[in-house]
């Protein structure tokens, strides 16, 4: 490789802006879902919603990317990456503009409307950003650069439910005391209304911003990247395959990736609430969702340090399984009573606060470092020696992330039946399916491959 240049065909000046380009989106990508974390328990109260109900946002959300994954890879094949992002932004931005009658008239089904755009925009965006910031460099260090747009992406997801909470969720003790009291439904209803059009206006915000960076996109200059040519270099072993379901890691892979999708938003989207549940007030609860963002950065960065040179990736997948069962019992097992404060920095003001936690709450926030690594370590085992069938096999991996749509409405459900603490059983058979793939299924119908 030459030195002034990556690849040896995209200079590196080129290629550290086109980081820096991606980096921004993943910070969108994270900011944007993990808002979810905050408008579960929002709309809980907003719009008069049972658990099972609130967690229709999750559902609402990442259902678009199983909807759309598919027909939207065929529009990114026309447009090219940079088109497609900057329409990806756009449809983003009538998402979010979708909450300014949702909240006027308080109905869930529009605000749901809203967060299905939104989740279409973003499957746009992922369709076309995570093949590029694998392709854009080096096949040997890209499991790098994933892991630096997942600290982009989650630091992004840590600060947003704080930013949210601060605008939407002020002196909402007082307000809780108000709805107590109020004399009858209307008084209710009042309070209701105010309660919800208070996210009007951090909408319109980001839909100006994804509108203009949409436009912004149009101006700078990203490499192109042959996709195609790629394709061609990749599982030479399996050429004479004819389907894509002959790839039995490939299938399995994107099974583990729909369970640890389920169990990555249940630990970020449902723990505010759990707290909660738990009666600790959302002056503490807010910052919860920021715990499982944190931790999962600490996970990135070890898998920066350490793999691959001294833990290769498969390796480290199965140690984030064993320790996702280990956590998992933890959350399901620790007495709810247990509770302890730990010095906490608020991440927007940087004012220090006294966090009040659970043990079952840490429990729960420590399942992001388990999940940290999943991601990027899934990824490249499931698309060994696809061949031809790399931009199938991704969409389909896109598509898993609809477990993210149905497995938190799942929690929900067990949440209403019986507590949010056993709901979290749920996670155990989630991570048993990941594990199976790290140990063995990854392995399936490759034990011949040369």
């Amino acid at each position: 490789m030459a030195n002034n240049t990556v690849s040896g065909t995209i200079s590196r000046k080129d290629y550290v802006f086109s980081i820096a380009i991606i980096g921004l989106f993943f910070f969108i990508f994270g900011f944007v879902t993990w808002l979810n974390g905050i408008l579960i328990p929002f709309l809980r109260t907003a719009c008069e919603l049972n658990d099972f109900q609130a967690y229709f946002v999750a559902t609402a959300f990442y259902i678009a990317y199983f909807v759309m994954a598919l027909p939207l890879t065929a529009i990114l094949k026309k447009t090219g990456f940079k088109v497609g992002m900057s329409v990806g932004l756009w449809i983003m931005a009538v998402g979010c503009l979708v909450f300014i009658p949702a909240a006027l008239t308080r109905t869930f089904g529009l605000f749901l409307t809203g967060l299905f755009v939104m989740g279409t925009g973003l499957t746009l965006l992922q369709t076309a950003s995570n093949p590029y910031i694998t392709i854009i460099g080096p096949r040997e260090s890209a499991a790098k650069r994933i892991s630096i747009m997942g600290i982009a992406n989650k630091f992004a997801g840590a600060i947003a439910p704080i930013i949210l909470a601060a605008v939407i969720l002020k002196d909402s003790h007082i307000l809780e005391e108000n709805l107590a009291r109020a004399a009858d439904e209307a008084a209710r209803a009042v309070l209701l209304n105010e309660l919800a059009q208070r996210v009007i206006m951090p909408y319109i915000v980001m839909a100006v911003i994804l509108v203009l960076l949409g436009l912004l996109l149009k101006f700078v200059h990203l490499p192109d990247v042959d996709t195609e040519a790629e394709e061609e270099t990749i599982g030479e072993a399996d050429v004479k395959k004819t389907s894509i379901w002959q790839f039995p890691h490939l299938i399995l892979g994107v099974v583990a990736l729909f369970f640890y999708v389920g169990v990555e938003v249940i630990a970020g989207d449902t723990i505010i609430r759990y707290g909660q549940s738990l009666n600790i007030p959302m002056e503490s609860s807010k910052y919860y969702t920021s715990l499982t963002m944190l931790s999962m950065i600490l996970g990135y960065l070890m898998g920066i340090i350490f793999i691959p040179k001294y833990l290769k990736q498969v390796n480290a997948l199965k140690i984030c399984t064993i320790v996702g069962v280990i956590f998992s019992l933890g959350a399901v097992l620790t007495p709810a009573d247990k509770v302890f404060t730990m010095p906490f920095v608020d991440l927007v003001t940087f004012q220090p606060i006294q966090l009040i936690l659970p043990v079952t709450v840490l429990f729960v926030a420590l399942l992001g470092f388990a999940n940290a690594l999943v991601w990027p370590a899934v990824w490249p085992l499931a698309l060994n020696r696809v061949g031809k069938f790399t931009k199938t096999a991704s969409a389909l991996l896109i598509m898993a992330i609809a477990g993210g749509a149905l497995l938190p409405l799942l929690y929900g459900k067990l949440a209403v039946n019986f507590s949010t603490q056993s709901a979290y059983w749920l996670c155990l058979p989630c991570y048993l399916v990941i594990m199976y793939y790290a140990f063995i299924g990854h392995k399936a119908g490759l034990k011949n491959a040369a």
